[in-house]
């Protein structure tokens, strides 16, 4: 009787510590909110979001957190300070390529917390579309899954649009099986984006081998579709079964467990150096023996390490003098003199250079 009663006392002091800290939390988020309203008054007229400011911010809090809580946590509960403090200046519009529930719809809510507005689109062009316009302050599309590769219409929009990078995401792709039904051996149909059923093709093999397979435009409109169908099923991410009101049947069904999807996300400017950064970039080679190794050469000689090569059909830009296009990933801010100079020198060797932006390196 006595251990309880002491352990009640013990509980009764513990909770009285959290009141006060939350107390004190809340007046120092006060605190922060207001120097965040001045800091916006003095940048009235210019961009009040600086995605290396938030980079390092969340860079050197990460590296002090003492624990227990994990630096993930941590990054969401900064994430979130930082997008509500925001709001009070400057609502940021955020477009990105929907509809509501997909994966991109995560990642632009990773990247920029959940106080902007989020608009989806249907077609990637229309976020494109809708930065260049003025429309959307800024645009979240996917560029590179880890399974299936690039995706040729970022690509392709890329080397035509006036808009830069300022930041990408990786988010861990988990597929799941998800239906109005109770258990998977009721489903006569499923529904899904190409890409999902193609990430999930050994263990649909397995597990659904005999259920007609349906490609969508996405897997949001899978997932609306199995709600609208008793007997149907989708694949699709947690959001959609929230949104939808599904059961998950299934969780983390995705072929690779470390299925990734790499999104960009767009502006009219780019980011200042935040002291961990990448510089991306499109370029043609001449056409002549050696091309390739000539418009590699100024890397290696510079010092600049590169961490992505991808090759694409040029598809009648400008006069079309070069067959295939180049897209390159160097870590580095292009404001760093070894990186001017290696893009000086590249331009020298190739046919076209266009730069599409320095930004930081995500986090995970």
């Amino acid at each position: 009787m006595k251990t309880e009663l002491n352990e009640q006392e013990e509980l009764t002091g513990l909770r009285q510590r959290i009141d006060a800290l939350d107390d004190e939390m809340l007046r120092l988020l006060s605190e922060r909110a207001q120097l965040a309203h001045r800091i916006g008054a003095i940048k009235r007229g210019s961009f009040l979001y600086r995605p290396e400011r938030e980079a390092q911010v969340l860079r050197r809090i990460a590296e002090a957190n003492p624990g227990p809580l994990p630096e993930a946590a941590i990054r969401i509960i900064y994430r979130e300070i930082m997008s509500a403090c925001l709001s009070l200046e400057q609502p940021l519009r955020i477009a990105y390529f929907g509809p509501a529930g997909t994966f991109t719809e995560s990642a632009a809510q990773k990247q920029f917390g959940s106080s902007p507005s989020f608009t989806p689109f249907i077609t990637i062009d229309d976020v494109f579309r809708a930065v260049e316009s003025g429309n959307a302050d800024y645009g979240v599309v996917p560029v590179e899954n880890s399974t299936e590769g690039a995706v040729g219409r970022t690509l392709d929009l890329l080397l035509t649009s006036p808009l830069k990078i300022c930041g990408e995401v990786n988010l861990r792709i988990h597929q799941n099986l998800m239906s109005k039904a109770a258990s998977a051996e009721q489903l006569t149909r499923l529904y899904s984006h190409a890409q999902s059923l193609a990430q999930c093709h050994d263990w649909l093999n397995r597990n659904l081998p005999n259920v007609p397979r349906v490609p969508v435009a996405s897997n949001a409109e899978a997932a609306w579709l199995a709600a609208q169908e008793p007997a149907a099923g989708a694949i699709a991410g947690e959001a959609a079964a929230r949104l939808y009101e599904l059961n998950v049947l299934a969780a983390n069904i995705e072929d690779d467990p470390n299925n990734t999807t790499h999104f960009l996300v767009l502006a009219a400017h780019d980011a200042a150096p935040s002291g961990n950064d990448k510089t991306s970039f499109v370029c043609s080679a001449q056409n002549k023996p050696g091309a390739v190794h000539d418009l590699l050469t100024p890397l290696k000689t510079h010092g600049v390490s590169m961490s992505k090569l991808e090759s694409r059909p040029a598809r009648g830009f400008g006069e079309s003098r070069w067959a295939y296009v180049f897209f390159i990933d160097i870590d580095g801010h292009r404001q760093e003199p070894a990186i001017a100079r290696a893009l000086d020198d590249m331009r020298d060797a190739v046919g076209f250079l266009k730069e599409l932006g320095s930004y930081p390196k995500t986090s995970s």
